[in-house]
């Protein structure tokens, strides 16, 4: 398939482009119709929301709040009223504006006015849900009532309609990510072409991705909060899994293979990878069904697609573009360095060969100290309270948070969060005088029944976020509806969430352990190995413990809040584990294969265990943590997303990146490998011959050699001479297979003498360089015995490779 679109790039091209167009003008045409639903079922408020659907059938528009504050006097004073009812009268009058419910009109409107008279609200009906209002409606109401302001009358505004014109531009925090991607992968590569790739192929996939999720609305359920997480989620993996290919095809490149070859082997080898990480992420997206809540599935359809569409533009669409580039895909350094000395084999060297050794030889302190770091940063999460998030958590700037933050300040801090307590038939007296005798309770009103239902407003004394709320709740369902003998259900916006939090909290650790299991059985079968796979699960743990103490320290905790821009401390969004558990199990994995692949490949050849491990950390560490930092950058870029749910996602996701690739992956994971030793790949031998065959990454010998030779391990020797025939003294001599990977690496004796293991029989790359002398590489094709070829090296001459 990769030699298919390397060769028919314009083709694959046009499908791409001509996909991304078709989409986006359906996506165009059609609109959104994305839905919040919470389906809870069995669940107290879920029965007192259909109840109250039974009495309030017709539901109605979006109903927002303009709240006003007099700094002196009353808010009933001419100077105020000549101020504040033409503005109200003038929202009314506006086409899309239902009803506006005046304090100044009558006895009803009293109660909208603070005891102290100095804050009044009114509130706005539309006539559609605040999805559907034009932007244009809302800013014509905000700007209509804070022209009422002057000198001492504060005016502010509340509501899920409002908060729409407050969210930054569509589109922001993905750009702010890519551009800072764009500038970690020209560093990494130092090339615009090469640095362009990734970037493509990740908007290629979230793009597609994004505009499929637009037209699925229409046909299920989609949370709006969906395709903020998908583009989170497809940014991330989309650049990573493209850099990573990137990356191989590179490397082919410098090490003699032709631009095909070389892009071929990157897709049958890094590919295979790419293919399989981006399955554990959709496998542990997938595991979010387990909680069987609706809310959920939307989510999972979001990420899953711009998952798959990711992978399949890292691919198709990717090979394509290495053919169009071809040789520009180095940099013009690296191109030059090419022409004139000839292919050079890329050892794994400097920062990362030193940590590797570095670790070896000192597992224990490194993997003492890894953990410690790893469990102080999880203590937070011993406090974690799920819960949800509201206008109270805006930045004070915003007029959404002023306007609740006036309202909590006029009528209680309850006021913003109403609980109903609804019954069947009219409420008795001893259930009305039972609430309002019960401790945290401001207020209580029991309205009139309705079509046989009867609400009674319960305003707590406590903000909706507070604990004191929560045991309220309790209070009500556990002590005062049982004494006042009658069936009632505590519903509103307060106790939905209660509930969903509690929901998830009780049904979390079967969702825990389904995908643990299901990454458990994916490396016991793709690297042979019971240890690998139990180390990887016990890590993916300390990983999601460590990043949401993170994330409880500064959203909960409020440490740095105000500072990043996020708005107030507050609970934590209750569906956010199980999303971001998913996505870092799946990320974890990613890493987890990438790492463990490069040492389990070297195992198989070598057997050595310390050799395996250093091997495999030293050449894969620089990629994976690139990786991580840009995925760092993109997920940080979340914060300007205008979102509380994205900025807990995007801070949340970003520690477990950081923590994952810098701390387990590049310390913890390799010190405990060093230790366990050849444990590491123990596996029963009754269950290796009954577990299936999963090549991750395929090792590039088995491909090389002629069909049917599948003979014992040779050797290739000889001697490194001038053209004078001197012995060469110090030459570096290595075998590497055609796609680059470094076999084995000698340098010659005093007589200039060689020998190099090889693996088996088939063709490989054979490369000698000596200071003062031009580098010479060549293909040796190893039959059954041992081969002699010697080496000439010479001053001023380049070798071309064939």
């Amino acid at each position: 398939m990769a030699r298919w679109c390397f060769r028919h790039r314009l083709v694959v091209l046009l499908l791409w482009v001509g996909a991304l167009f078709g989409l986006g003008f359906s996506a165009s045409t059609a609109g959104t119709d994305y839905a919040n639903v919470f389906s809870l079922p069995n669940t107290d408020s879920k029965r007192a929301y259909d109840l109250m659907e039974k009495a309030f059938p017709q539901s109605a528009g979006d109903t927002d709040t303009v709240v006003w504050k007099a700094e002196e006097g009353s808010v009933r004073d001419e100077d105020v009223r000549s101020r504040i009812e033409p503005a109200l009268e003038e929202i009314g009058r506006l086409e899309g504006v239902g009803e506006v419910t005046d304090p100044y009109a009558g006895a009803q409107g009293a109660a909208q006015i603070s005891r102290d008279e100095r804050i009044a609200y009114a509130q706005i009906t539309f006539t559609e849900q605040a999805n559907a209002i034009p932007k244009e409606l809302i800013e014509d109401v905000v700007d209509t009532a804070q022209a009422a302001e002057r000198d001492g009358l504060q005016v502010e505004l509340g509501g899920q309609a409002i908060a729409r014109i407050q969210e930054p531009p569509t589109g922001t925090a993905e750009l702010v990510g890519i551009v800072a991607a764009a500038i970690v992968l020209f560093l990494a590569f130092g090339s615009l072409f090469a640095m362009l790739l990734p970037i493509v192929v990740a908007i290629a996939g979230v793009g597609t991705g994004m505009l499929s999720t637009m037209l699925l609305s229409h046909a299920t359920n989609v949370p709006d909060v969906a395709p903020l997480l998908g583009s989170l989620i497809g940014l991330g993996v989309g650049i990573d899994y493209a850099l990573f290919i990137v990356t191989r095809h590179r490397r082919g490149i410098l090490r003699g293979m032709q631009p095909e070859e070389a892009g071929v082997t990157a897709l049958n080898t890094s590919g295979r990878a790419v293919l399989f990480a981006g399955g554990t992420v959709c496998i542990a997206l997938a595991g979010m069904l387990v909680m069987n809540l609706r809310f959920l599935d939307g989510v999972v359809i979001a990420t899953s697609l711009t998952v798959v569409f990711s992978v399949l533009a890292a691919v198709t669409l990717l090979p394509a573009l290495l053919g169009l580039l071809g040789m520009r895909v180095l940099s013009r350094r690296q191109r030059r360095r090419l022409t004139q000395a000839g292919p050079e084999p890329e050892e794994a060297s400097g920062l990362a060969a030193r940590w590797s050794s570095y670790v070896q030889k000192r597992p224990r302190p490194v993997a003492a100290l890894a953990l410690v770091v790893m469990v102080v940063l999880a203590i937070p999460v011993l406090s974690i309270r799920l819960g949800a998030t509201d206008q109270g958590n805006h930045e004070e700037t915003t007029t959404t948070r002023q306007a609740y933050d006036l309202l909590a300040e006029g009528f209680g801090p309850g006021f913003n969060g109403p609980l109903q307590v609804v019954v069947e038939g009219p409420a008795p007296d001893a259930l009305v005088s039972g609430i309002e005798s019960a401790e945290g309770v401001a207020q209580v009103a029991a309205a009139p029944p309705a079509n046989g239902i009867s609400v009674i407003q319960v305003v707590p004394t406590t903000s909706p976020q507070s604990e004191e709320t929560d045991r309220l709740i309790d209070v009500l369902r556990e002590d005062v509806i049982p004494a006042a003998d009658v069936e009632a259900h505590v519903g509103g916006v307060t106790a939905v969430f209660k509930d969903f939090a509690s929901v998830t909290g009780d049904r979390l650790p079967y969702f825990i352990a389904t995908i643990i299991a299901l990454g458990f059985l994916l490396l016991l079968v793709a690297f042979r190995s019971l240890v690998v796979p139990l180390t990887a699960a016990i890590m993916n743990l300390v990983a999601a413990a460590a990043s949401f103490g993170v994330l409880v320290a500064i959203f909960q905790w409020g440490w740095g809040t105000e500072l990043l821009g996020i708005g107030k401390e507050g609970p934590i969004t209750a569906f956010l584990p199980v999303i971001m558990l998913s996505l870092l199990f799946g990320l974890s994995m990613d890493y987890q294969v990438f790492l463990v692949s490069r040492m389990h490949e070297e195992w198989v050849h070598t057997k050595d265990n310390a050799r395996a491990v250093r091997v495999g950390l030293a050449e894969t560490s620089r990629v994976i943590n690139c990786a991580a930092l840009i995925m760092i950058c993109v997920f940080s870029a979340f914060v300007l997303s205008g979102d509380i749910e994205g900025a807990m996602a995007g801070i949340g996701l970003a520690a477990a990146v950081a923590l994952d690739a810098f701390i387990l992956r590049t310390a913890l994971v390799p010190a405990a490998m060093h230790l366990l030793g050849n444990a590491n790949w123990w596996l029963p031998a009754g269950l290796e011959k009954r577990l299936p065959h999963l090549a991750v990454e395929p090792r590039e010998e088995a491909e090389e050699s002629p069909a049917g030779a599948d003979g014992p391990a040779s050797v290739v020797h000889g001697f490194v001479r001038t053209a004078d025939g001197e012995p060469v003294e110090g030459a570096a001599v290595t075998l590497l297979s055609r796609g680059g990977r470094q076999l084995d690496r000698v340098t010659s004796l005093a007589d200039g003498s060689y020998i190099v293991a090889v693996p088996g029989p088939g063709t490989y790359l054979l490369a000698a360089t000596a200071s003062s002398y031009a580098s010479r590489a060549g293909h040796v094709v190893v039959g059954e015995g041992p081969l002699v070829y010697d080496v000439e090296l010479a001053e001023g001459e380049v070798d071309a490779v064939n």
